[in-house]
């Protein structure tokens, strides 16, 4: 099993192009069902969740060709894939497929939209909390679908085709707004999506229905209209860039004191967790082309943060900035409120010297003066990330185990540091 050494204490400096958003692009991938025609999607991450989810498709009878490397492209400029379901040749979407990431459960809605039925596993994905499906479930009832759990599969039929609806999501739930948007483009009449999810990647899915032909009012806020139409057909689409990525490595440079830009980023995408990081003492210039981040010379204050759904601070950057704030002086107060069990990342940090106190869901994070480095675990995609983070300023060696948890979110991250000075390198066996 491969692990991550990495010898702590060099600042970061050049530049890191920001990948396409591994969020984006599973959503958008999945959306291919929903057409007999080809869906082209540019600058496609390359992330074992894509290559599972790849596997999957062609489970379900989706065609996929991939065109990797431009002339003039770096490897981070992701990947062209062009995906054709021309026929759906199974609508089932087996436990040993599903299990292994919770969001191809979101094939459940264009397999039931496009043939009437689906049989769907029940999702697995990263232990970081319950995640129920009942608010997919619910979604498709609402748009006609009978719905029924047997043997672990979740059986939908709507033998006459969906029906408009009003769909009212009790709780914010990205991959129930997936789910019921991708329903609702092919159903017959209109549907009223309400307190839906606002995030980026809901938004993006969203664009590129529409330039499949689909009818679509209200993105980006939480009430969505969608006139259904008979059919989808080809069109092209570019993934937005990954936030989370880049929340990530803006935070790898605050830590390790350096200078980084980060092209290609959009600080639309990641307005409040920019600005807690300026509130810690970090300088954050948005350009048009990306964005700079820096902390010379300067200490990092502590800061008070909940994780709440966008435009909050993501629940995806929570681990991460808990790394961060392990050098800062004073006390920081990280509350999390979307999952309750994501803190699993404090004992490995604790490893490393930081002084984490966990009371309920929030984490009191006490500055240190310095991290030293330390064998760790990751345990999830994101708390592997946040072990990096701490890595890169911990003086001495830390080595990090299970770091395939890293593949699934984040492409390239060795290389990438690496461009900016980092002493890190995958150990394999």
């Amino acid at each position: 099993m491969d692990r991550i050494r990495i010898v702590g204490g060099q600042r970061l400096h050049g530049t890191i192009r920001i990948s396409g958003a591994k969020n984006a692009a599973l959503p958008l991938m999945i959306a291919s069902l929903l057409t007999k025609d080809t869906l082209t999607l540019h600058g496609v991450p390359r992330l074992a969740d894509v290559t599972l989810l790849s596997r999957i498709l062609g489970n379900h009878g989706v065609d996929i060709t991939i065109a990797g490397k431009r002339a003039g492209q770096s490897t981070s400029d992701g990947q062209t894939f062009k995906l054709t379901a021309a026929e759906i040749v199974d609508t089932t979407a087996p436990y040993e497929m599903v299990a292994r990431m919770r969001a191809s459960f979101w094939v459940l809605a264009p397999l039931l939209a496009r043939c009437g039925e689906a049989r769907v596993s029940l999702p697995g994905g990263c232990a970081i909390g319950t995640r129920p499906v009942d608010l997919h479930l619910t979604a498709l009832e609402a748009l006609g679908a009978s719905i029924e759990l047997d043997g672990g599969y979740v059986i939908a039929k709507a033998p006459k085709g969906l029906i408009g609806g009003r769909v009212h999501l009790a709780k914010v739930s990205v991959g129930a707004t997936h789910n019921a948007l991708m329903a609702a483009v092919l159903a017959l009449g209109d549907t009223v999506i309400e307190n839906a999810a606002r995030e980026p990647e809901v938004a993006d899915l969203a664009a590129c229905l529409v330039e499949m032909g689909a009818k679509i009012e209200g993105i980006g806020t939480s009430t969505l209209h969608i006139e259904g139409v008979p059919s989808l057909h080809a069109a092209e689409h570019a993934v937005l860039p990954d936030r989370i990525e880049t929340g990530t490595y803006a935070m790898a440079a605050a830590i390790t004191g350096g200078d980084v830009f980060l092209e290609g980023a959009r600080a639309d995408l990641l307005q409040e967790a920019l600005d807690i990081l300026r509130t810690s003492g970090v300088e954050v210039e948005e350009t048009n082309f990306g964005i700079r981040v820096a902390r010379n010379g300067h200490g990092l204050g502590p800061v008070s943060v909940e994780t709440q759904p966008f435009p909050g601070f993501p629940t995806d950057l929570q681990a991460q900035l808990i790394a961060l704030m392990c050098t800062a002086s004073g006390v920081s107060e990280v509350r999390e409120t979307i999952f309750e069990n994501r803190f699993m990342h404090v004992q490995e940090l604790a490893r490393l010297g930081a002084r984490i106190d966990l009371k309920g869901d929030t984490a009191l994070v006490t500055g240190v003066n310095g991290l030293r480095g330390a064998q760790v675990m990751a345990t999830d995609l994101r708390a592997s990330v946040s072990l990096i983070i701490a890595g890169l300023a911990a003086q001495g060696e830390t080595t990090i185990g299970r770091v395939y948890h890293l593949d699934r979110g984040f492409e390239r991250i060795e290389e990438k540091l690496r461009h900016c000075g980092a002493h890190i390198e995958r150990l394999s066996g």
